[in-house]
C-alpha cells in the first residue's frame, strides 16, 4: 500500500514537471514571437527612417560637402597619435608603475550598426566614435602622466578638467605637494585595469 501511495506521487510530479515544461515552453515561444515582432518593427521603421544615399547628397548644403575632406585629413595623424601615445604608454607605464589605459573603454564604436544610418552616416559615425574616444583615451593617458609627475593645479580657470585634477594639490602650495606627491603616485599604482 505504501509503494502504491509514493508512486501516485511520482506519477503526480512527473504529471507536474510535463505540465510545468509545457507552460514554460508555451511562454517561452509567446515570448520569443513578441522578441521576432519587435524586431522586426524596429527593423521596418530604421528601414523607413533610412535616408537614401542619393537624397542625402542632395539634400546636405553644398559647404558641408565640400568640408568633408578636410575633416577626413585629419583621420591620418590622429591614428599616428593614436600609435604614438599606445606605444609610450606601452613603454613608460610600467617603469612608473602606472596602470595602462584601457583603450576599449574609450574608443566605442558601435552607432555603425543601426540601421537608420545611410553608408555615409555610419562612415561619418565611425569618424566620430574613433576620434572623440581617441581623444578621451589621450586625454586619460595624459591625465595619469600629469598626476604622476606634475599635479598641481593652475593658477588660472581651466574651461575643462580631466577626472584627476580635483585631487591635484593647489597653485603655491608648496607643503601640500611635497607630502602628498607620493600618495597620488602610489593610487596610481593600486589602480586597476
Amino acid at each position: 500500500m505504501a509503494d502504491t501511495k509514493i508512486d501516485e506521487l511520482v506519477a503526480k510530479i512527473k504529471a507536474l514537471e510535463a505540465e510545468l515544461e509545457a507552460e514554460l515552453h508555451e511562454e517561452y515561444e509567446r515570448f520569443s514571437c513578441e522578441i521576432t515582432k519587435k524586431r522586426e518593427e524596429i527593423l521596418a521603421a530604421y528601414r523607413h527612417d533610412r535616408q537614401g544615399l542619393l537624397r542625402y547628397l542632395a539634400t546636405t548644403p553644398i559647404f558641408n560637402l565640400l568640408s568633408t575632406p578636410v575633416i577626413w585629413s585629419v583621420l591620418l595623424p590622429a591614428v599616428i597619435l593614436d600609435a604614438f601615445v599606445t606605444v609610450y604608454q606601452w613603454v613608460c607605464f610600467p617603469i612608473y608603475k602606472i596602470t595602462k589605459v584601457k583603450r576599449s573603454d574609450y574608443i566605442i564604436v558601435d552607432r555603425h550598426r543601426l540601421g537608420y544610418l545611410n553608408l555615409i552616416e555610419k562612415f561619418n559615425c565611425l569618424y566620430c566614435s574613433y576620434f572623440n574616444g581617441l581623444m578621451g583615451y589621450i586625454s586619460e593617458i595624459a591625465a595619469r602622466t600629469e598626476q604622476y609627475w606634475c599635479p598641481i593645479r593652475h593658477a588660472s580657470r581651466v574651461k575643462t578638467i580631466h577626472s584627476r585634477y580635483q585631487n591635484f594639490f593647489e597653485y603655491g602650495d608648496s607643503g601640500d605637494y611635497r607630502k602628498g606627491i607620493k600618495r597620488l603616485r602610489k593610487e596610481l599604482m593600486e589602480e586597476k585595469e
